[in-house]
């Protein structure tokens, strides 16, 4: 018998810790919006498992970039990875096929790019609107591919670097930039030298509020010390201690039109 009273202890703490890890709507003080672009995806699979453990709803941003796989991001490869986080609920936009940097406007209303990976990795090319279009149109057609579903049409420019041109040609195809709050910046794109990881958190859980939209990559190369193992998990709990739920980019007010 003592086994069962052990065992029946052992589910009522599990259960007392998932209970404050939870906040019901009702209880809500705000929303954070948890955003992740492609990045080396060395981190991918714990976000995943880690959202789903505390039933998180996030937005993930797409790409075709070069994992520590030694594939990319959306190659067939990755199937199953995209359509579990489909199932799970979370929401998908767009970070161009290619992680495109734009450069600079021109006089004629093109601009100029640099794509970071494909045949022209490392060009500066000139486009124009339908070229950009036809960019965002590969990651819808390879999410498609892979899961079966269909991009949010909100889109993310890669380095969060805009002009004015860029801005009207991703419009002419449907698509409004979603960038993040100043406070939501993850950081782990910083050396880890100079921004520990217990810095990053305390910064976020002290100056993060109502409607931002927090940004952190599913694994960066230059980074020593990754942030999401150490941070992710803290961060939703801590948030959740002082009140705040979390959301898909879909929930947002001023973006659940775009979906």
């Amino acid at each position: 018998m003592r086994w069962r009273k052990f065992f029946s202890l052992a589910l009522f703490l599990s259960a007392s810790v998932e209970a404050q890890n939870q906040v019901a709507p009702a209880q809500c003080k705000g929303t954070v919006y948890l955003t992740f672009d492609t990045g080396s995806q060395s981190q991918a699979e714990f976000i995943a498992q880690t959202l789903r453990k505390h039933q998180v709803k996030a937005t993930f941003f797409l790409a075709n970039e070069k994992t520590v796989k030694g594939d990319f991001s959306l190659d067939p490869s990755w199937s199953s990875f995209w359509q579990n986080l489909a199932a799970d609920g979370h929401a998908f936009g767009n970070h161009t096929f290619d992680h495109v940097y734009v450069l600079r406007d021109l006089p004629d209303g093109r601009f100029q790019v640099k794509p970071q990976f494909g045949s022209s990795a490392g060009k500066t090319l000139t486009w124009s609107a339908q070229d950009y279009c036809q960019e965002l149109q590969r990651v819808e057609n390879a999410f498609t591919h892979l899961t079966g579903k269909t991009l949010s049409h909100y889109w993310r420019a890669p380095g969060g670097k805009l002009t004015p041109h860029l801005l009207a040609a991703a419009k002419t195809c449907g698509y409004t930039h979603v960038a993040w709050a100043e406070a939501g910046f993850s950081g782990d794109e910083l050396a880890s030298e100079k921004w520990s990881n217990a810095a990053l958190l305390q910064r976020s859980l002290r100056d993060l509020k109502d409607g931002d939209i927090f940004m952190a990559h599913m694994g960066i190369w230059s980074r020593k010390t990754p942030w999401a193992p150490e941070n992710l998990e803290p961060l939703i709990v801590g948030l959740r201690q002082k009140g705040v739920c979390f959301a898909t980019l879909d929930a947002h007010p001023q973006l659940s039109k775009h979906k």
